[in-house]
């Protein structure tokens, strides 16, 4: 009788300890890929000399089009089936006028890029950790691949189309090159296509 009790004991424990695992186990790839950006929004931009305020051609003048399909797969160095499928999401951040993140997992871990794209306002960073140039464009950078509070991340910021645009790569395998990198290889694919703002 002993014997029986013991033998259920045993299998309730192992039942309850699985239970238990599988409620609080989290795949990676339910994770939602990104860090809370520590973007401000600065003034409106400079004009610039094609800037024409007296434009009244299109009564969406001020309107940039997609940003989000400006860049895609092809320009990402990550390995995935379809280099010509959508953004993984859009429109995710109602907090800017564009958002939009590619997001794939390399073994146990998600890897991607977000975009948030401000119309008519600069975004700069709180704090970062420099600046580089791209083309004509200033970017100022956070580098936050040592950061133990938040996944291994660059953060880069740039004036674009007559506002600002926020990148942010987030990459923990390090087989892509240096997260601050592929930012910048981000930066110049949209400077290549950039609309009038």
């Amino acid at each position: 009788m002993r014997r029986v009790v013991i033998s259920l004991l045993v299998a309730v424990l192992g039942l309850t300890g699985a239970c238990a695992y599988t409620v609080n186990g989290t795949p990676v790839s339910e994770q939602v890929l990104d860090v809370d950006p520590p973007f401000t929004s600065g003034t409106e931009p400079t004009p610039t000399d094609d800037d024409d305020p007296s434009s009244t051609s299109d009564p969406d003048t001020g309107s940039v089009g997609d940003i989000c399909a400006l860049i895609g797969w092809k320009d990402l160095p990550y390995e995935v089936e379809d280099k010509n499928a959508e953004p993984t999401e859009t429109g995710y951040d109602s907090t800017f006028d564009q958002s939009c993140k590619w997001q794939t997992s390399v073994g146990s871990l998600d890897v991607g890029v977000t975009l948030r794209f401000r119309e008519g306002r600069t975004i700069t960073l709180e704090q970062n950790n420099g600046e580089f140039q791209v083309g004509d464009r200033k970017v100022t950078y956070f580098d936050r691949t040592t950061d133990t509070t938040v996944q291994p991340s660059c953060v880069l910021v740039m004036d674009y189309a007559g506002g600002g645009i926020g990148i942010i790569v987030i990459d923990g395998t390090a087989r892509f090159g240096g997260i601050c990198d592929q930012g910048k290889k981000v930066a110049e694919a949209l400077l290549e296509k950039e609309p009038n703002g």
